[in-house]
């Protein structure tokens, strides 16, 4: 069974669902529910998708106090899908500080990867988990923003809140 929900913050709606195991999807603002729902059911075609409030809540708690700036550090277990490389450098991102950045190459060398820059990057651009695993925190080499998923206003907001500008 996956619950997921919808709630408003201050970079507007976003989108969260979670397996037993833990978080699997935070949909952006740009993501419709349609598409969220079906990227859910599509790597968990075993699973049914259900709109469930409730079942969220210790997961919307922690998010509304990160928007807030009174959590800097989210304790939710996840359930990343993803290919051992991606998750690889996904858990290198994870680990990136509230109110710090590090440049793709640097999480290059983090996975031992130093020629891997490229594919970082690509990582970067599927988390499927924004937010909680910080891929905002991610930037260019010349201290530039780089890209993000949700926007660069999304990801520039994202930093000033944490004290990362």
């Amino acid at each position: 069974m996956i619950h997921y929900t919808s709630i408003d913050t201050p970079i507007g709606k976003i989108l969260i669902a979670k397996t037993e195991k833990g978080i699997c999807r935070i949909g952006l603002p740009s993501d419709d529910e349609e598409s969220f729902t079906n990227w859910t059911a599509t790597q968990f075609p075993d699973e049914n998708v259900i709109k469930n409030l409730k079942a969220l809540d210790n997961e919307i708690n922690q998010l509304e106090k990160y928007f807030t700036g009174k959590l800097k550090k989210f304790s939710l277990p996840l359930d990343l899908q993803s290919s051992p490389f991606y998750k690889k450098v996904l858990m290198a991102v994870k680990n990136i500080p509230y109110g710090k950045t590090a440049s793709y190459k640097q999480i290059a060398y983090r996975i031992d990867n130093p020629k891997a820059v490229r594919a970082v990057g690509n990582a970067n651009a599927n988390n499927p988990i924004p937010i909680i695993i910080p891929c905002h925190r991610v930037v260019a080499s010349n201290g530039s923003l780089g890209g993000y998923g949700g926007g660069l206003t999304m990801k520039r907001w994202l930093l000033e809140l944490e004290g990362a500008l």
